[in-house]
């Protein structure tokens, strides 16, 4: 099934949401009414229990660029102009999108700069050609990647490795961003499809439940002082408290012993 959107794509088969960026024309730059239509887009898929992976990709030669400058000129904005160009979600609909514990998909062939690649970022997997390419160039038009790319880096790869990226503004391709750590997997060019489909059956096959637990407890972890702190409080998150309520627990080692396929609750 497919939506209608006016600069973006949304398909759903099986479980799996296809987000797909559609301004190719200008390598898919995001202006204010993308950021909200990416922002209804993810709420739909947050909302509907059937839709338990998201996938987000670009049409055409590039993932995405970043912002419009052309349509929006001021990258940097107050906090009251932030409130009218942007949705609650934030930058993209999901740079800000902290409570979506469902896991979300970047795959990416080509560009994916600036907002782009801080979009990405806001994902959990990266699937990347070796035609992809990502950066920060802000510094280079008197701007900070304020979109979370600064803060999502530096968490990401460690501290010298992202100040590097991020002051020089230079690009890195998909084998450098795997060796650093943000790329989750590179693939051959033309190969996208097939480890997107791939990665998509895996988790499809486990318990939702169990991946949103997952993603919730790393997230919230990594906010606490110290790993003891982490441990400690991981039971006390909803989506953990949502999957021991559930059957899952039980039905998990059930299916494994019996040798079957198990029958997961939906999340």
């Amino acid at each position: 099934m497919e939506e209608d959107y006016r600069f973006i794509r949304v398909s759903r088969e099986g479980g799996v949401t296809t987000i797909t960026l559609d301004r190719p024309d200008v390598l898919n730059a995001l202006h204010s009414a993308m950021h909200f239509e990416l922002h209804r887009a993810f709420d739909d898929f947050a909302a509907d229990a059937d839709q338990r992976i998201a996938v987000i990709r670009g049409k055409g030669r590039a993932f995405c660029v970043g912002s419009d400058l052309k349509a929006d000129p001021r990258v940097m904005v107050s906090h009251a102009e932030k409130t009218e160009r942007y949705p609650p979600s934030g930058y993209a609909g999901l740079i800000e999108r902290f409570d979506l514990a469902k896991p979300v998909i970047a795959a990416v062939d080509g560009m994916a700069l600036g907002g782009g690649f801080e979009l990405a970022l806001a994902c959990d997997i990266i699937i990347a050609t070796e035609n992809a390419r990502f950066g920060l160039p802000e510094p280079a038009v008197g701007a900070v990647a304020l979109g979370g790319g600064v803060h999502r880096l530096a968490r990401q790869i460690g501290l010298k490795q992202a100040m590097g990226m991020i002051l020089s503004g230079e690009m890195v391709d998909a084998r450098e961003g795997h060796r650093l750590g943000f790329v989750t997997e590179q693939v051959p060019a033309g190969a996208l499809d097939a480890a997107v489909g791939r990665w998509t059956r895996i988790l499809l096959g486990h318990s939702q439940l169990a991946l949103m637990a997952a993603k919730e407890t790393v997230m919230r972890g990594l906010d606490e002082p110290s790993l003891a702190a982490a441990i400690a409080g991981q039971e006390d998150h909803p989506a953990f408290a949502r999957l021991l309520a559930s059957n899952d627990v039980e039905e998990g080692p059930a299916a494994f012993v019996g040798k079957r396929p198990p029958l997961w609750e939906k999340g």
